[in-house]
């Protein structure tokens, strides 16, 4: 009989138990995966197939129906009724007023109650993991390889991938593909330790790293209507308690992708506005001065290139482009091409061959751009509105 069930806590009787239940959880899980899902219910099942076909898999499976309308719980509990899937219950939460942080906090207090005890003495291993995103099936595994080589690391961040099948338009066709593409190149690009932020789409907690969070603060993730970004958030936190976080390309997470330009300047705006908000609150600390430093950097990069460009424009316009042919041909070959190639190389020949056509990714530059500096004035001039 599966230990969980030993414990009390069967699949289908108990699939909707809510905090503060008298069944007794075991002692101790490797791990436990937890899924908060709001109206992913074109997603949530194969996000779920994702732990099932994991070479280590999750010992329970945590889901959180997030103030939804749709048929996300049903999908959900079509998993968990499969008994050849990881022991898995059902949470609906109907009512969170705190976002995905609320729910994410909702399932872990649910774990803490049925244990009756600390997070730490309930599970090992936290996997966090968004509801339209797969992971590779050696996910697990190899972050928990990660995790044990070093006591001294509190979380590992998946590698973000895109993934889309959907080619309604030569536009959409474009923007996923550009996506693809700025996925990769921050995979290749992303530090191995003290990385910036732990992926919301992915990331495996030591759960005593999550324990020292609680003992500081109550809560692991901050329910605040404001925090936009609770995985940056958390990271800070994290750092904030001694702990490292990492990243690893070999933990691969495939996630969903923006289809239309609002939806992907939306998405952008609440990352880059969040964690603008974040560093505003806490200030210059030591965890926070790289980003600072390189959000400033980006603005003025931008100042500078727009100033350059439109003098560089001008003498074009006016004495042709011979007048520095070798200078040009410097900057047009490295930064233009072979740069931006050599990034995005462990994507495929597809991939260079987009990037070095230049003008794709020129067009998606001046996109970032405006999101850029438009999620930094909002930060500045406008409220955070209550999730309703």
């Amino acid at each position: 009989m599966h230990e969980l069930e030993a414990a009390g806590v069967r699949r289908g009787e108990h699939r909707r138990r809510r905090a503060g239940s008298d069944t007794a959880a075991p002692r101790v899980l490797d791990t436990v995966a937890v899924i908060p899902a709001r109206n992913e219910e074109a997603g949530v099942l194969a996000s779920l197939n994702s732990l099932a076909r994991q070479t280590r898999r999750p010992d329970l499976v945590l889901v959180v129906v997030n103030n939804s309308t749709d048929r996300t719980e049903d999908y959900a509990l079509q998993f968990a009724e499969d008994p050849t899937t990881p022991f898995t219950v059902v949470l609906n939460l109907a009512s969170n007023p705190h976002k995905k942080a609320g729910a994410l906090n909702y399932a872990i207090d649910w774990l803490r109650n049925e244990s009756q005890g600390r997070l730490a003495e309930t599970a090992r291993h936290v996997l966090v993991m968004d509801a339209d995103t797969e992971l590779h099936p050696k996910f697990i595994e190899r972050a928990s390889t990660i995790l044990e080589q070093d006591p001294e690391i509190g979380g590992v961040s998946a590698s973000c991938l895109g993934q889309t099948g959907l080619w309604r338009s030569w536009w959409q066709r474009y923007l996923l593909g550009m996506q693809i593409l700025e996925y990769g190149r921050a995979t290749t690009m992303r530090y191995r330790r003290n990385i910036h932020t732990m992926a919301g789409a992915g990331s495996f907690y030591r759960s005593e790293a999550l324990q020292s969070v609680i003992d500081w603060r109550g809560e692991v993730f901050w329910e605040d209507h404001r925090n936009l970004v609770e995985d940056y958030e958390t990271t800070l936190t994290l750092k904030e308690c001694g702990w490292k976080v990492t990243a690893n390309q070999l933990c691969v997470a495939h996630t969903d992708l923006m289809p239309t330009l609002r939806e992907l300047i939306q998405q952008r705006q609440r990352w880059i506005r969040g964690t603008m908000d974040a560093l505003r609150d806490r200030g210059w600390t030591k965890h926070t001065w790289p980003s600072i430093v390189s959000i400033n950097l980006g603005l003025l990069s931008l100042v500078y290139l727009a100033g350059w460009g439109t003098i560089q424009a001008a003498a074009i316009a006016r004495h042709g482009i011979s007048q520095w042919p070798f200078l040009w041909l410097l900057f047009a070959s490295w930064f233009l091409v072979i740069y931006p190639v050599l990034c995005v190389r462990a994507l495929g020949w597809k991939a260079m061959v987009i990037e070095a056509l230049v003008v794709p990714e020129m067009l998606y530059t001046l996109i970032r751009a405006y999101w850029f500096v438009s999620s930094i004035w909002k930060s500045y001039v406008t409220r955070v509105s209550a999730w309703k």
